[in-house]
């Protein structure tokens, strides 16, 4: 794992959605804004040409890959990315871009070699499963595919000066293609990341340096819909930390390419809540796409395919998010208690709406307290010394504590 991850707050782009020209340039222009916000490890969703053979309306999906070598034309050229990873380095962020590995478009390039795919039993090319009809799957016990997406994920390293991968679907690949690949990798960069879009303990072991939280989110909807109590965040943060190994890193998010928007889902107050949780617990956090303007453009499900844009006006309309945003941003970039510390939970007298718990580094100690509920909660936190102030004040942590709804407060040990 790279030094540097801790220290880290990633922000995905939508290349497509993310500018009124939807290139790179439109991402190069706002670099600025990104900087000011405070985050520092960009993610590029893939860049490369989409398929259109089987591909789904009305622009296909930007997962299914014609060629792994080239980049998406309305993205821009090669010249327009260097431009991009280069200016985003001079401003102190690293780059990563998205590699789907487990599957190509039906026009791939490399349907020239059908020795490179999957073949049902009469012989044809499949997709990796009934709903991907879209994509052909590739197939990794041919040792050629194994060279080709190695030296291919090598070039991109090179070539393009980039800090890393994120890898789509990485659980449907052989762990052990993820594993020998890593090894070459650090070859070219030492220090690179690689994040896997999945959940599997396996995969951490020796390939990749972080994985996504999905276990944890979805109990993120439930409880904030009022289908299950605050407390089972808890419940699935043990269960999950009882699977990996000590000191695994997940990436902890509330909005993504995947999901319906946060603002939609929790509404306002309640993204907020959201994410002030996932930027307070352990791992490393994830911004979406427009999430600190409080963008509440459909991206989930089949507005993938219709490349809507962000809506940055929003932060008129919003105008309480980017503040906040730079705000958690700059107390968890300044924090090493949050980027390294230990997770400990506390209880509290309404385990139903309110989340406790305190990061904790050598002899530091931050006490955090968010109400995921949609009315206004007291408690206590019961045998709690009361050794704490709030962080936006000198004030000591009350013995009875108020909050209201979807509302939070961190504080530190004196």
């Amino acid at each position: 794992m790279p030094a540097w991850l801790t220290q880290s707050v990633i922000y995905e782009i939508n290349t497509a959605t993310f500018s009124a020209a939807g290139d790179f340039a439109g991402v190069t222009a706002r670099l600025a804004d990104l900087e000011a916000l405070g985050v520092n490890l960009l993610w590029l969703m893939p860049v490369h040409p989409a398929g259109k053979l089987n591909s789904k309306p009305p622009f296909g999906s930007p997962y299914a890959v014609r060629d792994y070598y080239a980049i998406n034309p309305r993205y821009g050229t090669a010249k327009d990315l260097h431009a991009l990873v280069d200016a985003a380095h001079a401003r102190h962020m690293r780059v990563i871009i998205d590699i789907v590995a487990n599957h190509t478009a039906w026009d791939s390039v490399l349907m020239q070699h059908p020795a490179f795919y999957k073949h049902d039993a009469q012989g044809r090319i499949v997709p990796p499963n009934a709903d991907w009809t879209d994509v052909a799957a590739l197939d990794y016990s041919n040792p050629s595919v194994r060279t080709y997406m190695t030296a291919m994920l090598e070039y991109w390293l090179r070539d393009f000066d980039l800090d890393g991968f994120r890898c789509d679907v990485a659980g449907l690949v052989p762990v052990d293609f993820w594993e020998h690949a890593r090894t070459s990798l650090e070859k070219v960069k030492p220090d690179l990341v690689m994040l896997a879009e999945w959940d599997q303990p396996e995969l951490l072991r020796r390939a990749f340096d972080l994985d996504y939280s999905w276990p944890l989110y979805k109990t993120l909807k439930s409880v904030m819909s009022g289908e299950a109590p605050a407390s089972s965040l808890r419940t699935t943060w043990e269960e999950q930390n009882a699977k990996f190994q000590p000191g695994a890193l997940h990436m902890q998010f509330s909005d993504n390419h995947d999901e319906d928007r946060a603002t939609a889902l929790f509404g306002d107050h309640g993204a907020l809540a959201a994410s002030a949780l996932m930027f307070t617990l352990d791992g490393v956090p994830m911004l979406y796409n427009g999430m600190e303007v409080g963008d509440s453009t459909e991206s989930g499900g089949d507005a993938l395919f219709h490349q809507l844009k962000i809506f940055w006006p929003g932060a008129n309309r919003r105008p309480r998010f980017l503040p906040f945003y730079r705000k958690l941003i700059a107390l968890r970039r300044a924090s090493k208690t949050l980027q390294q510390g230990s997770l400990v939970w506390i209880d509290n007298s309404a385990p139903d709406c309110v989340l406790t718990f305190e990061r904790r580094l050598e002899a530091q100690t931050m006490l955090i307290a968010i109400n995921l509920s949609n009315r206004p909660s007291r408690f206590a936190f019961p045998g709690k010394p009361q050794l704490f102030r709030g962080l936006d004040s000198n004030a000591p942590a009350p013995q009875a504590v108020s909050l209201a709804a979807w509302d939070y407060a961190f504080w530190e040990r004196v």
